[in-house]
């Protein structure tokens, strides 16, 4: 596969100066915004090459850590649909298993019903669970497994976290003489959810 185009340091300083961000996390930006440019391109060349559309999902799944409300939850919708195309070509790819599970995990922790949410998340297992039958030895599949169990706990916690700050919101707006801070929560969830799977270990050659 060619290599993604590097990005560009000084572009990434001014942009992480404009965006607040630290430096480092702009640079890795950049680089799954150029991955995605590039999967995109490979797949109009060869539409039924499962790798580019593994690949091609899980820069969209980066990606979605740096958006906020419905961008987020649409670019991870764009990323599960791009794993399932990869597995439509090749359904024993367990790589693109191990990434469609961390991406139903993370729409699961989109929704505030529980119920709704374990949908998603038994999903979630059955995906690790073939991808482990796929490659019994493969220790991050191991350990994908075993952390959906602690999902529901961790929803059930970041949705105790999201209604305090929803309240202290709502106190300060009351408190100010205007309405409640509602939509301010509901774009700080994302940045909760965001830290809870890591997507490092992504093919992407």
């Amino acid at each position: 596969a060619v290599t993604p185009t590097p990005y560009d340091a000084p572009t990434a300083k001014a942009m992480s100066q404009q965006m607040e961000l630290p430096r480092e996390e702009v640079e890795r930006m950049m680089f799954f915004e150029a991955t995605r440019t590039q999967s995109e391109a490979e797949h109009r060349a060869d539409p039924r090459n499962a790798q580019v559309l593994t690949r091609w999902g899980g820069a969209l799944l980066e990606l979605a850590h740096f958006k906020q409300g419905q961008e987020a939850t649409e670019m991870i919708q764009e990323a599960v649909s791009k794993f399932e195309a990869a597995l439509r070509i090749n359904p024993q790819k367990h790589d693109a298993l191990w990434c469609l599970g961390n991406a139903l995990t993370s729409q699961g922790f989109l929704f505030t019903d529980r119920e709704e949410a374990m949908e998603y998340f038994e999903q979630a297992k059955s995906c690790f669970q073939r991808a482990l039958n796929e490659e019994p030895n493969n220790e991050q599949y191991k350990k994908a497994l075993g952390m959906t169990d602690k999902a529901p706990d961790l929803h059930a916690e970041l949705q105790r976290q999201l209604a305090e700050q929803q309240a202290q919101q709502d106190a300060q707006q009351r408190a100010q003489g205007g309405g409640a801070g509602k939509e301010d929560a509901g774009e700080d969830f994302w940045y909760d959810v965001g830290g809870w799977v890591a997507f490092a270990g992504i093919a992407l050659s």
